[in-house]
């Protein structure tokens, strides 16, 4: 039982909650062990709140996912999870991340709370409205970033960075539906209904708006924030942004994937290696230019 629990709380997603991190590393308290526990602390209870909004997900969608090619391996819709069992340990979850969450700091529970009415409104509502249901899975990773810039106070903290993340979530989230209309075809609207509202022209469209946005904000950032060095060597970065981007769009559009954005972005080796030094040529700027 705990083995189908634990799988339904989708732990390999949690690396979307890296994004919580944004405000610790852009605002220059990577190396302050205060600030570090504090933003760990909330990466750690935003696993758990986001592992409650997958449980209630895999709940509503337990009969669709029986229709789908590989969701109907998942313990619920397989039905080696008991749905009560699944309710119970959604309630405990929320329950405990919430209220440790106000613990920690009021404002940080109080994103908890709009990104949990949220999902929630997702998973039984916005789904089924055709574009609000891939802004509603982007706002999620921007709630993520909200929620990393009031642990602590942030001082250097750019607004243009709401922007880029604003994009680039969007950017994964239309990316997650072009290989889901690819992967079911005919029977996409019998897996999900709004699926049946959109077809590849309008997602490539809407991944080339997300695409151009993201490199004019992070490019806007790199040289007009008034955080960053006067040197203007953040501006080296660029490069491998429109690279990530570029070879992200390769892996969805040339080698048909895209269900899972982390899985892609911890499976391609390019990918690795250029976040990698995308993260160490933005530390070296940041800390010590």
């Amino acid at each position: 039982m705990l083995k189908h629990l634990l799988k339904t709380m989708r732990p390999k997603q949690w690396a979307k909650n890296v994004f919580i991190f944004a405000a610790l590393i852009f605002d220059k308290k990577l190396l302050v062990p205060s600030v570090v526990l504090r933003t760990t602390a909330a990466f750690v209870l935003f696993c758990l709140l986001s592992s409650s909004v997958y449980l209630i997900n895999d709940l509503v969608d337990m009969e669709r996912d029986r229709q789908h090619p590989t969701k109907k391996n998942r313990p619920l819709a397989s039905g080696k999870l008991k749905p009560s069992i699944a309710i119970v340990a959604a309630v405990v979850f929320i329950a405990v991340a919430i209220s440790l969450g106000f613990v920690l700091e009021p404002r940080f529970g109080t994103v908890q709370l709009i990104y949990l009415v949220t999902m929630i409104l997702y998973s039984f509502f916005l789904k089924n409205i055709v574009i609000v249901d891939v802004l509603t899975v982007a706002a999620g990773f921007v709630l993520r970033v909200m929620a990393g810039t009031v642990v602590f106070p942030v001082e250097r903290f750019s607004p243009w960075l709401y922007v880029c993340m604003s994009s680039l979530a969007l950017f994964i989230a239309v990316g997650k539906r072009r290989h889901e209309l690819l992967l079911l075809k005919s029977n996409a609207n019998d897996h999900r209904a709004i699926l049946d509202e959109y077809n590849l022209q309008l997602i490539d469209n809407v991944l080339n708006i997300a695409t151009s946005t993201t490199v004019v904000a992070y490019s806007l950032y790199t040289f007009s924030a008034p955080n960053l060095p006067p040197n203007h060597m953040m501006m080296l970065t660029i490069p491998l942004v429109v690279y990530g981007l570029l070879r992200y769009l390769y892996l969805i559009q040339v080698k048909g994937e895209g269900g899972a954005p982390e899985e892609i972005a911890l499976g391609d080796k390019h990918l690795i290696l250029d976040v990698g030094l995308w993260g160490l040529l933005s530390a070296s700027i940041l800390y010590f230019s």
